[in-house]
């Protein structure tokens, strides 16, 4: 079980450092593979404890410019759209806005899309979703068809959620060419999805065998060498 999950780029390593803290039992190994000292670590999970995993997210100290502020009514009809609408783009959410009789500039939804963790479709779609759960309201048929467009999308492009690295490697044979006097030239690729390392070599045949040499001559002994267990794999097979 992970300690906690996030999609928020800005704390994910933060995050990372505290789920692979509790697969390896020990957070002195944890501090060493994630490049964090154990204070570090103190600091995050007595943050989360106290206030849950967005206290992650760095503050800033800047005093805020009063003067720029948007008018509140105008701010909470942003955010309302944003959720209702989560695939329009700041300039038709400026537009409608307009037509209903709120000023407010693109640039100046996107600000407020940013104050509120709404900056993308998927942040706007994931509010939607809480929104939809907390008030039982039913999702409109637009709605609906972007939900299954984007589940669609991010299974065509493999997209997986990781909690730490070890938690799951990813590995694919490669076709690269032809030389002479050698023949066909494969390479096997090894990524490892939270951490993006990666091992790769190349072969002169696609079998099995090559894949598990890879995986014998140059994965398991670094992530060994790390004291980090690779738990679970994804192949093309």
């Amino acid at each position: 079980m992970s300690y906690l999950q996030t999609n928020t780029t800005v704390i994910k390593n933060k995050v990372g450092l505290l789920n692979l803290a509790q697969e390896l039992g020990n957070i002195s190994k944890a501090c060493k593979v994630m490049g964090f000292s154990r204070d570090t670590f103190y600091r995050y999970q007595e943050a989360v404890e106290n206030g849950g995993v967005d206290q992650l997210v760095n503050k800033s100290k800047r005093v805020p410019n009063i003067k720029n502020r948007i008018d509140p009514v105008i701010e909470e009809a942003v955010k309302a759209l944003a959720i209702d609408k989560p695939a329009w783009g700041q300039t038709r959410a400026s537009n409608e806005l307009r037509r209903q009789g709120l000023s407010i500039s693109p640039a100046g939804v996107r600000c407020v899309w940013m104050r509120h963790d709404l900056e993308n479709i998927n942040k706007r779609l994931k509010a939607l979703e809480a929104k939809v759960a907390s008030e039982g309201t039913v999702l409109t048929e637009d709605q609906l068809v972007i939900f299954e467009r984007r589940k669609a999308e991010n299974e065509a492009h493999g997209e997986i959620e990781t909690e730490h690295p070890g938690y799951l490697g990813s590995q694919d044979t490669f076709y690269v060419g032809t030389i002479k006097g050698v023949g066909r030239i494969y390479q096997q690729t090894f990524v490892d999805t939270y951490s993006k390392i990666a091992f790769c070599k190349l072969y002169n045949m696609k079998t099995p065998i090559t894949a598990a040499d890879l995986l014998n001559d140059k994965v398991l002994p670094f992530f060994e060498s790390q004291e980090v267990p690779m738990l679970r794999m994804l192949t093309d097979r």
